[in-house]
């Protein structure tokens, strides 16, 4: 990586952000970050995905860097992201490199080199080589020299045990504060209950740190979450009505599923990849490559996909399995919509869903204070599935936030028939007390309905289970209502699955308090479509992009043209097509037909490099129109 011109002259937050990165204002809380943090101030951002996060630290980066106080070092969990952001800055004109294993010998000597010379503005590197010997040594060197301006810490609720994505590599990281003490330290995530925040504060030992949480409301996105039946065909379905020919991400628990999935998708005539750790990793970074840079792949992935996954234009992320919890739900679904254009996040859950999650926490060799948090957690996301009223107000009030029903997310749109299921969860316990009593033996979910609603199959007439005093008394309930029922009971605690014992049913403390009537199960009628009234407009079949709906005709012409030109150059440069510019710069462009390379300046996205290095160009496509 050969050093990069220098940045333009001006040293201003405002001005770096118009004249570098080609924006006119600030968006939110970023003004105000990066003035704290670029006169040395340390801060903890929450943010949600596509807010501008990384502008909070490039622009303090660039400043500080113009201002001789040296490079900011940038720790970054993945090397797809370092790749995609350096490449991203040096089409910005800034100087930035990485050190990272896709890096041989020699070229990694040369970054070191041009590092120590202070040629670099911005440095990312993994947390695992932050802390190595050589590396501090090396940040030892620049700080003795005043040459070392900045720490950014990136998805830093990694460095929490009660984060969805714990990395334990990330302790290490409070070496940088009693190292070095003096240089401020940004760190930034999308995604922190307030457990989680005070543990990255605590951890990172960020306790005078100003801390700035932006709303965590994604208004773009749609959620809506169906009764599981058939969740591939579900799943199927909504593609075809909703989301045709878009990019999006269908995340899946397991290996083998991500592939049975993936190649149903496929054999649907979709565009789709599947994404797994067991995939041979040159595999895997064909597949992210392909679907950064093409149009219309849908990734089927296990959660070993997405972190930092930068691409705009994902129009829906749906979840065949329920994540853990609600950080992981909102951060895999924020992946969705980051062009502020209408997005889906669509689940499909289901009784063995809970079972699952239920039994990855039991059997984990952890602590049991460490497993009492992580099923609160889980609680919480159960209670966000089985909701009738508004998701969104659940959501943010999970992150302490506090919302009005939103009308853009599937309980809004259709508001569910709610019943007492409380008649039925009592006979449902019963049912499994006297299975038990009468055979010593416990049964599953599938059996214990059967008796209730009195179907007398070759299992219950082979245990005699007919002559139970429950056998029948539930004939009013349907399957799906009993499904609901069980998923209720597992979730508030009243009912065990052993999954030791074939997943059969067992009583627990909590299924007292129910039998006796003290406690209510109010539950949603079972709906496994989502609603077809208040649809969103989906953009005409054929049309380039959301941003570029609105365009007329020729305008629409001069967008297919630039588009295609900027697949051109994304593929000469290696990178993805996002990085030269986003749609809607694009779509400006289009809109503003420019004739001189007057006319681009103050058009959204184009910067003082972009101008000098594409102006020519664009001109000349717009001129062919």
């Amino acid at each position: 990586m050969s050093a990069l011109p220098s940045e333009p002259t001006a040293a201003a937050p405002e001005q770096i952000l118009h004249e570098v990165f080609g924006y006119a204002q600030f968006r939110g809380p970023q003004q105000a970050i990066v003035h704290h943090v670029t006169t040395g101030g340390d801060a903890l951002v929450l943010m949600p995905t596509g807010g501008g996060k990384s502008l909070c630290y490039q622009i303090p980066a660039i400043a500080r860097h113009r201002a001789g106080q040296g490079v900011t070092v940038v720790v970054s969990p993945l090397i797809a992201l370092m790749h995609d952001q350096v490449g991203a800055l040096h089409e910005a004109g800034v100087s930035a490199a990485f050190l990272n294993s896709t890096l041989d010998w020699e070229e990694t000597q040369d970054v070191e080199r041009r590092l120590m010379r202070g040629e670099i503005t911005l440095l990312y590197a993994a947390p695992e080589r932050v802390t190595t010997p050589r590396f501090l040594s090396q940040l030892d060197s620049l700080h003795e020299r005043g040459k070392l301006a900045l720490f950014a810490i990136d998805e830093a609720h990694c460095v929490s045990q009660w984060g969805h994505d714990f990395r334990p590599e990330y302790r290490a990281l409070t070496v940088l504060h009693e190292r070095y003490a003096a240089v401020p330290r940004i760190a930034l995530t999308a995604t922190a209950d307030a457990l989680t925040r005070a543990d990255i504060v605590e951890r990172l030992q960020l306790e005078e740190a100003r801390q700035f949480v932006s709303s965590f409301d994604r208004p773009n996105i749609r959620y809506t979450i169906v009764e599981k039946k058939d969740a591939t065909t579900q799943l199927l379905r909504f593609i075809e009505r909703e989301h045709e020919g878009d990019a999006g991400v269908v995340y899946c628990q397991s290996r083998k599923r991500v592939e049975d999935v993936a190649q149903s998708l496929c054999d649907a005539g979709l565009n789709a990849l599947p994404y797994h750790a067991g995939l041979d990793a040159a595999v895997r970074q064909k597949h992210q490559d392909r679907f950064l840079r093409e149009e219309g792949i849908v990734m089927v992935a296990t959660i070993a996909f997405g972190m930092g996954i930068d691409k705009p234009d994902v129009r829906f992320v749906a979840h065949l399995d329920m994540p853990k919890n609600i950080e992981g739900y909102y951060q895999e679904t924020g992946r969705a919509g980051r062009d502020g254009e209408p997005a889906d996040a669509w689940m499909a859950y289901g009784l063995q869903d809970v079972v699952n999650q239920r039994r990855m926490i039991d059997e984990s060799p952890a602590g049991e204070e460490f497993k009492q948090v992580m099923r609160g957690k889980l609680d919480a996301l159960l209670s966000l599935a089985e909701a009738s009223d508004c998701r969104r107000v659940r959501l943010l009030g999970y992150f302490g936030e506090k919302s009005t029903p939103c009308g853009n997310c599937d309980n809004c749109i259709t508001p569910p028939q709610v019943w007492d299921g409380t008649d039925a969860a009592r006979k449902l316990l019963s049912t499994v007390y006297r299975v038990q009593q009468q055979s010593g033996i416990s049964f599953g979910a599938g059996h214990v309905m059967d008796i209730l609603r009195g179907k007398s199959t070759e299992k219950v007439k082979q245990y005699g289970h007919e002559r139970i005093s429950t056998f029948g008394i539930g004939s009013e309930f349907t399957e799906p209502q009993l499904r609901g029922v069980l998923r209720q009971l597992i979730a508030i605690g009243a009912l065990a699955v052993d999954a030791q014992a074939y997943n059969t049913l067992q009583l627990t403390e909590g299924s007292r308090a129910v039998l006796r009537g003290e406690t209510q199960v109010m539950l949603r009628e079972s709906v496994s479509q989502p609603a077809e009234k208040k649809r969103r407009e989906r953009t005409a079949r054929g049309a380039p992009s959301p941003a570029a709906a609105t365009l007329d005709a020729s305008a629409q012409a001069r967008f297919a043209a630039l588009k295609a030109w900027r697949g051109e150059v994304a593929r000469e440069h290696n990178l993805p097509a996002y990085v030269i510019f986003h749609d809607a710069t694009l779509a400006a462009i289009a809109e503003a037909a420019p004739a001189t390379l007057e006319d681009l300046q103050g058009i959204s996205g184009i910067g003082a490099k972009k101008l000098e290095a594409y102006g020519a160009d664009v001109l000349r496509v717009c001129a062919a129109f």
